[in-house]
């Protein structure tokens, strides 16, 4: 699976829940979400403002995603809405590794970062920014099926874990 065909099987309508545990705080927390991921071309504006910002040729990016979410939280929190934007700059003698930028449409500078797609479809995603350590891992049980962790690290130690299942919502069927 190459890393073009892995971001392309994350795009569409997804529900899912999240339990997350924040050590300092000694904390457990449950969620519930939608989520929307859209593939962005490489010619997409915000894609090639990224790409010029850090002074790379955004035709060397393959893409990116836009991720939406509408989140509602256990325990009566209000709801959280927002999106993200991951473009994707592949290592062009090794593209199961590379660059991502991963930021808002009003953050500037997104956030860099690295990935690698391992010979086991699971893909990671590491990212630095003020001291902290983001590091994500996201696999495929089945195309409908995604599963997620990720770990955030402190100078302290860990800070938060998290595990995600996401099932992909299907259009309902025609009736003949």
């Amino acid at each position: 699976m190459t890393i073009q065909e892995f971001l392309e099987l994350c795009v569409g309508n997804w529900f899912s829940q999240r339990s997350s545990y924040h050590f300092e705080k000694q904390q457990a927390e449950s969620h519930k979400s939608e989520l929307t991921i859209e593939w962005l071309d490489s010619d997409h504006p915000q894609v090639i403002a990224w790409c010029q910002h850090y002074q790379i040729d955004s035709t060397s990016a393959i893409g990116g995603k836009k991720i939406s979410w509408n989140n509602s939280l256990d325990w009566g929190q209000p709801k959280q809405i927002g999106s993200t934007i991951i473009v994707v700059i592949p290592d062009p003698n090794m593209p199961q590794m590379g660059q991502i930028l991963r930021g808002t449409n009003n953050q500037n500078p997104p956030i860099v970062g690295r990935y690698s797609l391992g010979s086991d479809r699971a893909l990671t995603l590491q990212l630095e920014e003020n001291n902290h350590c983001l590091e994500e891992r996201l696999w495929f049980a089945s195309d409908n099926l995604r599963l997620r962790t990720s770990l955030i690290k402190s100078p302290h130690g860990f800070s938060q874990t998290a595990f995600y299942s996401e099932i992909r919502k299907l259009p309902p069927k025609e009736v003949a």
